[in-house]
């Protein structure tokens, strides 16, 4: 089976672009994408999610403490936080009123907080979490089909906020600790890496930490019930080992087993080519439930149980979200109108993964992509897509595209070395499309700029270069 009909994506309708005048991932006078979302009041040090969720009222109870640094002087905290009730706050440790307004969550302080000044908040609340209603569908906290009352989050890139109070912005990156009980004979799943387990009578604690850094829409939480496979893999950048635990409802273990039993050859050729393995550990979740895509979330990704069918069909998904871990996660996006970044490596890390298992090769995949966007009108430009076209195919496959020519252009060895210098040089950042540019310019100079200008700020779909000898 090709790559393509392996991949079935969901995506925007289509609108008529923004306009562009200048290489700038932000062009002058642009607003960012989903403004009402998140903050530039503050920049967000550290998220401690305490949580008790009983499964068979599908309630949550929550205490969110967060650290924080003032950007300018404040006299109120915005956050976001949607269909969940807060009764109590605290700023810097004294009682305030919080109120809504919208899905934001404001927090008068008891006094204005000077620009560089750190500060603390600790937030009460409760109630029935589920999907936020954004432009893409319902998003975020979710249940599963599993009769024990399971949980999950897939988050990207609006529902955070479903489960949380936090600062919804995608470079707004923090260090993240869930300390999260439920029902004994449940189990937890969380970013990072599991530090203590503890019993309470008919209750358990599971605590997770993750130095992060971590942007809010990628922190997830699974509940339920898993058969776990621990595997390890070896970092080809550093030596070291990575271990990974891959968890899924026990019913398909053997099927999921199989289609997930290649992510330490993956993460061994992935580590070569794009340097060293960024995070503490990896593993992926099957859910109960049928979802439309899978979803990187940071050190644990989430695929549906419609992604497994023990045969490896969807085997180009395990390796895209393996990939992010790299591309998106993190090195992450400024603004969302960046998407390509993250949609685009990954996509061509599928494509590679093809290349490297003796299946399509990167080349191939690339033309036959091309061929397939050449047939649909020239109205989309990949660096700065519109909000309402962010998750467009074109985006991921143009994207990927534009990697393969840059590729073919530069040759393999200062290709693949400009992509561990571009994960080296910005490693737990933020980025935009014209740090990349310019990153690449240094590294293929007198080519990768007008190459890259042409393939992402043009509409016209430029053509591949020849194929390397």
């Amino acid at each position: 089976m090709t790559w393509c009909s392996r991949r079935a994506l969901l995506r925007g309708a289509a609108l008529a672009p923004l306009a562009v005048t200048a290489m700038d991932s932000l062009p002058r006078g642009a607003e960012r994408y989903f403004a009402s979302h998140g903050t530039h009041d503050h920049r967000t040090l550290a998220y401690d999610l305490r949580l008790t969720y009983d499964p068979a009222a599908a309630t949550l109870d929550g205490r969110a403490h967060i650290r924080a640094v003032a950007e300018r002087t404040l006299r109120q905290v915005h956050l976001d936080l949607a269909g969940l009730n807060v009764h109590d706050a605290l700023v810097d440790g004294i009682p305030t009123r919080p109120y809504r307004k919208g899905r934001k969550l404001v927090l008068p302080t008891p006094r204005p907080i000077r620009a560089g000044t750190p500060f603390a908040l600790e937030i009460g609340y409760d109630g029935r979490p589920g999907p936020v209603r954004t432009p893409f569908g319902p998003i975020g906290w979710d249940r599963t089909g599993d009769p024990h009352g399971g949980t999950l989050v897939a988050a990207q890139p609006l529902g955070a906020a479903s489960w949380f109070p936090c600062n919804d912005r995608p470079d707004d990156k923090a260090e993240f600790t869930f300390r999260v009980t439920v029902p004994r004979g449940h189990q937890v799943i969380a970013n990072g890496a599991l530090v203590e387990r503890a019993g309470t009578g008919p209750s358990e604690c599971w605590t997770y930490h993750h130095p992060g850094p971590m942007a809010p829409y990628l922190a997830a939480v699974y509940t339920g019930r898993f058969a776990h496979r621990t595997w390890q893999a070896r970092d080809t950048a550093t030596g070291r080992p990575v271990t990974g635990r891959d968890a899924y409802p026990a019913r398909i273990a053997g099927r999921a087993g199989y289609d997930l039993a290649r992510q330490p050859e993956m993460m061994e050729t992935f580590t070569g080519w794009f340097g060293p393995y960024p995070f503490e550990t990896y593993g992926a979740v099957v859910v109960d439930a049928d979802l439309d895509e899978p979803v990187e979330n940071q050190t644990a990704s989430v695929f549906g149980r419609n992604h497994v069918d023990g045969d490896r069909t969807w085997e180009t998904l395990v390796a895209h979200e393996l990939v992010h871990q790299w591309y998106g996660n993190s090195v992450s996006l400024r603004d969302w109108r960046d998407i390509w970044l993250n949609e685009g490596f990954a996509t061509y890390g599928e494509w590679l993964w093809s290349e490297h298992i003796g299946e399509d090769s990167a080349d191939a995949v690339a033309r036959a992509a091309w061929h397939s966007m050449a047939r649909r009108n020239d109205d989309l430009r990949i660096a700065d897509p519109g909000p309402d076209r962010m998750f467009d195919d074109r985006v991921y496959n143009r994207g990927a595209c534009t990697l393969h020519a840059l590729r073919l252009a530069a040759g393999d060895e200062r290709f693949f070395a400009m992509l561990r210098g571009w994960h080296h040089a910005h490693r737990g950042e933020s980025v935009d499309t014209a740090t990349f540019v310019a990153h690449a310019a240094r590294a293929v100079p007198g080519t990768a700029e007008p190459l890259l200008r042409s393939w992402l700020y043009d509409t016209r779909l430029p053509p591949l270069p020849p194929a390397a000898a």
